[in-house]
């Protein structure tokens, strides 16, 4: 599965509440806006939020079609050289490399534009099925409450049971951290140092060409069912609630990751992108999202709003600098990513009880 995570059930809303209730101070008198001035506001700023979701599945659904035309691509030289893909490699190497670069690069694309997403995505009801489909769902082998819900019929006639989420199944196709979605015995050296290095594979054509016409028709429905969207408080209330805690399972993941465990790791997905980059992604979409509930939050408590508002900004460049060091070089050891995962989550769990409280200030009932 591409993400270890599971949505935080809301049955422990009641408990961050009281702790929030506890340790924060009350209400700020005097807001700086009224009961009706602060609807006006929300009732924009939930507009904002929409805009920022179809803007991002706009762009994501853009950034799909060159994958798979380059999947495409690659599918017509296999079939070609029917199939034998050591025959594919000896005759066609430099048209093979460009389709399976093309499609890499594509990927590389989409994916994050998916991250900038997520949290509305996997946090709306109506929505939520498609991270599952697109980047949460794990597959039928591994099981779970997340299984995806479709199969894949390759164009040679093999079906694909519930192979698990679609950017996971490209990515571990395309880079060949899963063996049975990979060529066997081909060594492909793209880069032409004479090693073969991680990714040099060739990746199965019928795989690829199926998982990335299903990417082009999930993306395209979720443009339309995000265009369609009515954004409530409650829902964009609730989706914070149940996305922000998920902070530590992406830092789970990463643990278990290239970036931390370098060949060691035996976790098909999260290979290519650090999941340190899906954080800071991710945390977009929460102050996005957020971003069209502060005025609501501001009648009722400024000083929660500021805290809450402030608390997102913080947790978006703690992880961030740890990405930049990443990117430098630094490797993370276990150890040091099990401390700054307790950090992260830790900040996390205040920005959580600060948004549930403002939710029970304003008699928001948040629906599991």
């Amino acid at each position: 599965m591409r993400r270890l995570r599971r949505l935080l059930p809301l049955v422990g809303l009641s408990a961050i509440l009281l702790v929030a209730c506890d340790a924060a101070p009350g209400p700020t008198p005097g807001p700086t806006l009224t009961a009706s001035q602060a609807g006006q506001s929300t009732s924009a700023g939930l507009a904002e939020v929409k805009t920022y979701l179809v803007d991002k599945a706009t762009r994501l659904d853009a950034e799909v079609d060159p994958l798979r035309t380059a999947a495409d691509a690659y599918y017509k030289l296999a079939q070609a050289a029917d199939f034998d893909y050591a025959k594919l490699w000896n005759t066609q190497r430099e048209q093979t490399s460009k389709a399976v670069v093309d499609a890499r690069a594509a990927w590389e694309s989409a994916s994050p534009e998916y991250e900038r997403m997520e949290g509305i995505v996997a946090g709306v009801p109506s929505l939520a099925q498609y991270d599952v489909i697109l980047d949460a769902g794990a597959s039928g082998a591994e099981g779970g409450e997340s299984v995806v819900p479709f199969d894949l019929t390759l164009p040679d006639g093999r079906v694909l049971a519930r192979p698990g989420n679609l950017f996971g199944v490209v990515e571990s196709t395309l880079w060949g951290t899963f063996a049975d979605f990979a060529v066997p015995d081909v060594a492909a050296d793209y880069d032409g140092d004479g090693k073969v290095g991680f990714g040099e594979t060739l990746p199965d054509a019928n795989v690829l060409k199926s998982a990335a016409e299903a990417m082009d028709k999930y993306t395209g429905d979720l443009l339309k069912d995000a265009q369609a969207w009515e954004p409530t408080a409650a829902e964009a209330f609730g989706a914070l609630v149940a996305n922000v805690p998920t902070v530590g399972d992406f830092f789970g993941s990463w643990k278990a990751s290239r970036f931390v465990l370098g060949d060691a790791s035996q976790q098909r997905d999260f290979a290519v992108i650090s999941r340190l980059s899906d954080i800071v992604d991710n945390v977009s979409s929460w102050q996005a999202i957020y971003g069209g509930l502060s005025p609501m939050a501001q009648s009722v408590d400024t000083a929660t709003d500021a805290q809450i508002t402030e608390g997102l900004t913080n947790l978006k460049a703690f992880v961030a600098g740890l990405f930049a060091q990443e990117q430098d070089g630094k490797r993370f050891t276990p150890e040091e990513a099990d401390g700054l995962s307790a950090q992260a989550e830790d900040r996390a769990t205040a920005i959580v009880g600060q948004i549930s409280q403002v939710a029970a200030q304003l008699k928001i009932d948040i629906q599991e």
